[in-house]
């Protein structure tokens, strides 16, 4: 029965005129009393059925028509993950609303931009904190109707005309719903396949954000496909942590379970991820490079503090891991005998690795939305971890390539997923076309313009294929360096084999127009404090730690590891440490934990410009 259910609901997903809202009303009269979603309360998991979670939608979705929502007004979400953001996203979206995610890192300066640009009629803040960026830019926001709390912890006394609480919208909603029976199931029917669905502000690293509009024919399109890691099985967990605003999230919590029935489990905070994990234990896991790079850390630590025989097991059972994860890169099948050993080295030593990690259940991992060391890649798969890389940006709807299962070419992004066409332009810029393709820049025509052209999205990214179809992904385009001497470098790729270190959490290399090529480093506290524990390396905070000479000899250590593996031209002569922890609240720090390149240019431009001063 329940694989019957779910080829119901993929033949929902191409039908030509299947939407969003049409889909999930669908699978929530299939579903009824199967759990949609868990959350924490009180140190207790909270199950969430697809019922409640269809009716909740619903009284969401009358309730802002019952405050004067009208089809395609813009709803804006800034919240952390859990369930209201989901009722507020599919019941908006029911009654013919568009949602758009903002990040709760933003500034209440970025939110007043995106707000405005647009056009927000209804915002929803989860506490006071994100209360207080709307109500210090409202006055600015003409078009701006009401604004909902989803926590109203700390504001029992706060009273305003234009501030309501969400549950009052829920009750006025289920009040709209008693007096106009048979209103909502007209409303599901507003939206086309054709029509905008969702807003997603790009992160703005180059310029003001920019809202890419995505079309409900768009997401259908990827959800179609979305089972190609692993096919779905009763009793599949998910854990939802990244932020929602980022189309990668939106789609792996939001939309994927429509078609996997998966229930997505909310992590408490991104502080709490890696006891989340060990509990959920989820069957597919997606993150972004930073998560496994700490996971990576996070044993290479544990396995230092190890007995010599515990060390001794590991180098053993991660070798034996290493030779079949290779046999699997050639294409060979391990013999019986090789099966046998891995099936030893994971009874002893490998499945414990993974049940510390939370992923012992996991049948497939995803690792984008930034570069990844291939050598991290390739420790995962020793441990049995299915973990491929795939490739593409929220302008696509988020997934333009993945690594088949059966062919494996590391240092890929793997091929073009079904549908889609991959192309390069004479400067090496990788084209995309196929109905993921976005319907534009929201009030921007003409960066539309620039971005599509003759039906192909230019992604901004520069690589190669093969004559197989694999693409590899080299850097973008306005950040390749080119050096004093004329040389082209990808700094990416650099910056990837250095944050492979477990002493790095990311790197920044830097050198356009100069003689050679410097690098700005951020370290891993927990392992770099660690090392200087264990060397009796005194330090009081964090900037006194990365001023320690002997934790600068040790990053320079791993610079040079990485150095000898590059071309002359390639090194890194000079470093400098950041003397901070950055977090995702940091200017510095994209929602998916990446540097921001340019920013980071700007910000420490005085240490850049020290490192070429001197002689």
């Amino acid at each position: 029965m329940a694989v019957m259910t779910r080829l119901d609901e993929r033949v929902w997903t191409v039908h030509g005129q299947a939407t969003l809202p049409r889909l999930f009303r669908h699978v929530v009269g299939v579903r009824g009393e199967q759990v949609a979603m868990r959350e924490k309360h009180l140190g207790i998991w909270r199950a969430i059925t697809w019922r409640e979670y269809g009716e909740r939608a619903r009284r969401v979705g009358l309730g802002l028509v019952a405050l004067g929502l009208r089809p395609r007004d813009v709803v804006s979400i800034i919240a952390d993950n859990g369930p209201e953001w989901l009722y507020t996203d599919m019941g908006t979206m029911s009654v013919g609303g568009v949602t758009n995610g903002i990040y709760t890192t933003d500034s209440p300066r970025q939110v007043e931009y995106i707000v405005n640009d647009s056009g927000t009629r209804f915002f929803f803040a989860e506490n006071e904190e994100q209360l207080d960026k709307i109500l210090e830019s409202r006055a600015r926001c003409p078009q701006l109707a009401t604004i909902f709390v989803y926590d109203m912890e700390g504001l029992h006394g706060f009273r305003d005309p234009q501030v309501m609480p969400f549950e009052q919208l829920v009750e006025l909603g289920a009040t709209y719903d008693r007096e106009h029976p048979g209103a909502f199931d007209a409303m599901v029917e507003i939206a086309q396949p054709d029509d905008l669905a969702i807003l997603v502000y790009t992160s703005g690293t180059t310029g003001p954000p920019k809202g890419a509009m995505l079309s409900h024919r768009n997401i259908l399109f990827q959800l179609a496909n979305a089972d190609f890691l692993a096919k779905p099985e009763p009793g599949d967990q998910q854990l939802s942590f990244l932020p929602l605003s980022h189309v990668a999230e939106r789609t792996f919590s939001v939309f994927n379970p429509l078609l996997t029935g998966a229930t997505v489990n909310f992590a408490e905070s991104i502080d709490t991820v890696p006891e989340n994990i060990r509990e959920v234990a989820p069957a597919v896991f997606f993150a972004v490079p930073r998560i496994w790079e700490k996971f990576y850390s996070a044993v290479a630590l544990r396995m230092r503090e190890a007995t010599p025989l515990g060390r001794l097991a590991y180098r053993w059972a991660i070798g034996v891991g290493m030779g079949t994860a290779q046999r699997r890169i050639e294409g060979r099948r391990p013999g019986a005998g090789r099966r046998l050993l891995f099936r030893l080295a994971d009874v002893l030593v490998l499945d414990n690795i993974k049940r510390s990690l939370g992923l012992h259940r996991t049948r497939a991992a995803a690792t984008g939305a930034a570069p990844i060391a291939p050598e991290l890649i390739r420790w995962f798969m020793a441990l049995g971890i299915d973990m491929r890389e795939v490739y593409g940006q929220t302008e696509n709807t988020g997934l333009a390539t993945a690594m088949p299962a059966n062919r494996i070419k590391l240092g890929t992004v793997g091929v073009a997923r079904p549908d889609t066409d991959v192309a390069l332009s004479p400067e090496g810029e990788i084209l995309l076309r196929g109905p993921h393709v976005f319907l534009g820049y929201y009030r921007n025509p003409a960066k539309t313009a620039e971005t599509i052209v003759d039906g192909w999205l230019h992604t901004g990214d520069v690589g190669t294929m093969d004559d197989e179809g694999f693409v590899r992904i080299t850097d973008r385009m306005k950040d390749i360096i080119i050096t004093a001497g004329g040389k082209n470098i990808t700094p990416s790729e650099i910056e990837n084999q250095l944050k492979f270190s477990p002493y790095i959490a990311d790197a920044v290399v830097v050198g356009d127009g100069r003689k050679f090529l410097s690098c700005l480093v951020m370290i891993d506290h927990e392992t770099v404090a660690h090392y200087a524990q264990e060397r009796n390396v005194p330090f009081t905070n964090f900037a006194s730690l990365c001023r320690a000479t002997e934790i600068r000899d040790l990053i320079w250590s791993e610079i040079e590891r990485v150095n000898r593996q590059l071309a002359r031209v390639e090194t890194i002569k000079k470093f400098r440490l950041i003397e901070q922890i950055l977090t995702a609240d940091d200017e510095e720090l994209t929602p998916t934990m990446k540097l921001k390149r340019t920013l980071v240019g700007v910000k420490y431009k005085d240490a850049i410009d020290a490192m070429y001063a001197e002689p």
